[in-house]
């Protein structure tokens, strides 16, 4: 499929195998489903039965992130692949992108769907939607996994944003979606050389996220609405940090798994933030660890969740 045949979130009957029911239905036994819990609609992909398992990705994807996840949890766990506020099949309301409002309609959810205590699975953004949810709603968790990132913190300020020649990694795209109203002028209709271009940068194997996922994600992020709210979840980055000053160390037990070399960064994140946490580093993988080394992730929260 071409880029220009890539029809946005919503229009699922049209998009045919890309439309989240038909995803879901290509993965086994899961449905795609809404909620309207806290005041916004939210999409979600579940199965299976046993504990409760919420998975939440990032920016620039969608629920699609844990397809390689998903049908081997469900086997022994009630799995929920959620898209965030503002994410793929769900609302992109104007406002609600810290992460502090994001945990609330993750919390909001599961009392919907009856469930008492969940694991979450969150990357990227879902990373720091599940620390927030630890941070304010232990009561909910059993436990957490943030795969590669944490959640945002003051030192983040001073991230580089000018690469060094043959620097490969340098997070342009946080300064870009930190920019109100240029991310949905500049993506709308084509966000498919941004989006490609930031799997490269992240992948060490970059055919770990094929053109027909890629087809799923530009679809994901195809209209000015959905740039809006992806960009809004940087743009609320200020308010996470002060929000994170004022929370306890969380005591929720934590597996942070990370790509090659993040290890350091990330133990310095959560050292001081949480009382229980390791960190587990996967050397040949790159940021998008459930598509790159979903055999090392899975075996790693066999482990930790049991």
């Amino acid at each position: 499929m071409t880029t220009s045949s890539v029809l946005p979130a919503g229009t699922d009957e049209p998009a045919g195998e890309l439309s989240d029911s038909a995803l879901a239905r290509s993965l086994g036994e899961l449905t795609s489903e809404h909620a309207d819990v806290n005041g916004v609609r939210l999409h979600y992909v579940t199965g299976g039965s046993g504990p409760a398992v919420v998975l939440m990705a990032g920016w620039p994807q969608t629920w699609w992130a844990f397809r390689h996840l998903l049908p081997r949890l469900a086997a022994g766990h009630r799995v929920i692949a959620l898209d965030l506020r503002g994410m793929g099949g769900s609302d992109k309301p104007a406002g609600g992108y810290d992460k502090k409002t994001m945990a609330g309609d993750v919390v909001a959810l599961l009392g919907h769907l009856g469930i008492e205590r969940a694991d979450l699975v969150g990357h990227d953004m879902g990373a720091m939607v599940s620390f927030s949810v630890a941070a304010n709603h232990p009561e909910v968790l059993r436990k957490v996994v943030m795969l590669d990132v944490p959640h945002p913190e003051d030192s983040w300020y001073e991230f580089r944003m000018l690469p060094r020649p043959g620097q490969v990694f340098y997070p342009w795209w946080m300064a870009l979606n930190s920019a109100p109203g240029i991310p949905e002028q500049l993506l709308a209709g084509n966000p498919r050389p941004v989006l490609d271009f930031v799997y490269d940068c992240l992948l060490v194997d970059k055919a770990a996220i094929g053109p027909r996922d890629r087809d799923v994600y530009a679809r994901a992020y195809h209209s000015a609405e959905a740039n809006r709210a992806g960009a809004a979840w940087y743009q609320a980055f200020p308010r996470d940090m002060a929000d994170l000053r004022t929370y306890a160390p969380v005591a929720t037990p934590i597996l942070a798994i990370v790509g090659a070399g993040e290890t350091g960064f990330m133990t310095g994140a959560l050292d001081g933030k949480a009382t229980d946490f390791r960190v587990a580093e996967i050397p040949d993988s790159g940021h998008y660890l459930a598509e790159e080394r979903p055999e090392k992730v899975l075996a790693l929260l066999a482990d930790f969740l049991g």
